[in-house]
């Protein structure tokens, strides 16, 4: 394992790629790939749009486990603590959970350079992967179609209301933002 910590995993994402923002699937569909991760045993539910989309995920997933369903919950960004980022059945994971998936990942990537998000979603899914559940919640980031987890098909989305926000990635009207 690179790190035996959670501080120095991230702290060595945030400068191994190099751009903080680089919207593509083609790097974490590769990675998933490696990883076995493209065919998951669990339903995904993507979450996109401008505002509310942590909300609906917190309420899904409450409805879900009251439901009996097993769940996983991926959102960003995170309040105090990265791991508030990957919940199995609403309890965040463990420092040592997200240190072996990265190890995972970063053995699986080769020398495919992964951004911060990128390595964070593919964490959510190989947690997921390996913890059995029913159902995984995702929420977009910030790309759209092009967002990382959109390195799944999702068999269901939600889509909150689009706004003009992050322009300078996504496109100057509605409409290209909700492409």
């Amino acid at each position: 394992m690179r790190f035996d910590n959670l501080h120095d995993w991230l702290e060595w994402q945030e400068e191994l790629h190099f751009t903080a923002i680089e919207l593509g699937l083609d790097r974490c569909t590769a990675v998933a790939e490696n990883m076995g991760l493209l065919d998951p045993d669990f339903t995904v539910i993507s979450v996109a749009g401008t505002n509310g989309k942590g909300s609906s995920v917190v309420m899904m997933e409450s409805i879900l486990a009251n439901s009996g369903y097993k769940t996983g919950c991926y959102t960003s960004p995170h309040l105090m603590r990265y791991n508030e980022r990957v919940k199995l059945n609403g309890v965040e994971v463990s420092d040592e959970k997200l240190c072996e998936s990265f190890s995972r990942i970063d053995q699986a990537r080769g020398d495919i350079s992964l951004t911060y998000f990128e390595f964070g979603t593919l964490a959510a899914l190989d947690i997921f992967h390996h913890a059995n559940i029913d159902v995984a919640l995702l929420e977009v980031g910030l790309g759209g179609r092009l967002d990382a987890v959109n390195c799944l098909d999702a068999d269901a989305a939600l889509v909150s209301s689009i706004d003009l926000d992050h322009m300078q990635w996504l496109g100057m009207d509605r409409e290209t933002i909700a492409r």
